[in-house]
């Protein structure tokens, strides 16, 4: 989808269609809102968020979003509030024309910090 290697979450962003970027801006926004001591950053491409280790990475793909990284815990804890959207292992799908509702952003980064927390002993 891109030709070079992005530096910063805003040039990825940037390079997106407008509706994707709408659509991964309200994460970014919802993630940061939710861990206000979050790290932006690029890691393996893609935009991810760190807080005591990777809390989750996004990208746009050339028909839907996603938001990726060891999610599959918090999913399995509530299949039912993530029954509307493709999950596989670590996944979550959506398009820019339904983004994920802010409360399930929320959910999901708050069951993050959980485990990543937990993992450090905190």
């Amino acid at each position: 989808m891109r030709s070079k290697p992005v530096k910063t979450v805003a040039a990825y962003l940037k390079a997106l269609p407008a509706d994707q970027r709408a659509a991964l801006q309200r994460v970014r926004k919802t993630v940061l809102a939710t861990c206000p001591d979050a790290e932006a950053v690029i890691s393996y491409g893609m935009p991810a968020f760190k807080w005591n280790g990777i809390l989750l990475y996004m990208a746009a793909a050339q028909h839907h979003c996603a938001v990726y990284g060891a999610i599959s815990k918090a999913i399995a804890k509530d299949p039912t509030s993530y029954a509307k959207y493709r999950t596989s292992k670590g996944t979550l799908r959506f398009t820019p024309e339904k983004p994920l509702p802010i409360a399930l952003i929320r959910k999901l980064v708050k069951a993050r910090m959980v485990e990543n927390a937990s993992r450090l002993g905190g």
